[in-house]
């Protein structure tokens, strides 16, 4: 197995369908942009990970894994300490056979069974039914959409860019626009022209887009709204609600969330119309 989870050995050497393999992880490690020629089944058993392609960001806190059809280009991160628990799953002999990543809840059970799988240890026979039960406890979950489109118009990119790396940067229009060279209503144009939306509605996407990881790991909401440029918890709340629907997730709900990675707005117009 090379770093990044690839396979180096052929299957006719696995007495099963599915081979378990652990990638201790550190702060910051990535595994750069790839693909598997096998299905893989992506899970964090301790930390958050966050697997990215080329349409989605997928944060993964221990109660989610990632389905990722061989052959799709990712890439894999941590912001922080975490354990990696990937299956490996023969294209052949697969019970699945999702087009693109998918999301599935990792119960306690499934949990145990993946490490009861990757224990090395089981006979033919132990291993046919493990994989069988692996088969019925895979069940795919719903993710709410967050999606933060970035304009075209080259000085509107440029603020956007800022607005990501700094949410709670609350500066205005007019502001930003003495920094680009553009005056604030010629930003406001373009953001709408090249997002659909207008600024405030766009800026208060990207933050929450970037609190969503923060989430994810167990951050006190309150913590989670000031790193993300809101005064109060109850403003982020208020947020949250009206873009999701949905109340601010506990912390044993953290887990029903894909933000979309920023798109350029030649890239939105095409999904659009597709």
């Amino acid at each position: 197995m090379s770093q990044d989870g690839q396979l180096s050995g052929p299957w006719a050497d696995s007495a099963g369908s599915v081979i378990v393999a652990t990638f201790p992880m550190a702060t910051g490690v990535v595994f750069d942009w790839h693909t598997h020629d096998d299905h893989q089944l992506a899970w964090a058993a301790s930390g958050v990970l966050t697997v990215r392609t080329d349409s989605a960001d997928w944060v993964l806190p221990p109660t989610r894994a990632l389905w990722i059809p061989a052959g799709l280009k990712h890439e894999t991160l941590s912001a922080g300490v975490a354990t990696m628990r990937s299956l490996y799953l023969r294209p052949d002999r697969a019970w699945a056979h999702w087009a693109g990543p998918v999301p599935v809840s990792v119960t306690p059970l499934l949990a145990e069974l993946i490490d009861y799988m990757g224990s090395g240890s089981l006979g033919t026979a132990q291993r046919e039914r493990a994989e069988a039960l692996l088969c019925d406890l895979l069940l795919p979950v719903a993710m709410t959409t967050i999606d933060v489109g970035i304009p075209s118009d080259e000085r509107a990119a440029a603020v956007a860019a800022a607005v990501l790396a700094d949410p709670a940067d609350g500066r205005t229009l007019a502001e930003w626009g003495k920094q680009v060279g553009a005056s604030g209503r010629t930003l406001a144009r373009a953001f709408l022209a090249g997002t659909g939306m207008p600024f405030g509605r766009w800026r208060r996407l990207a933050r929450l887009h970037a609190a969503l990881p923060q989430l994810a790991t167990g951050q006190a909401v309150g913590t989670v709204a000031r790193h993300v440029g809101y005064e109060t918890p109850s403003a982020f709340v208020a947020a949250f609600r009206r873009e999701t629907g949905l109340t601010v997730p506990h912390d044993d709900e953290r887990d029903g969330f894909r933000p979309r990675s920023p798109r350029s707005g030649q890239d939105r117009s095409r999904t659009s119309s597709g």
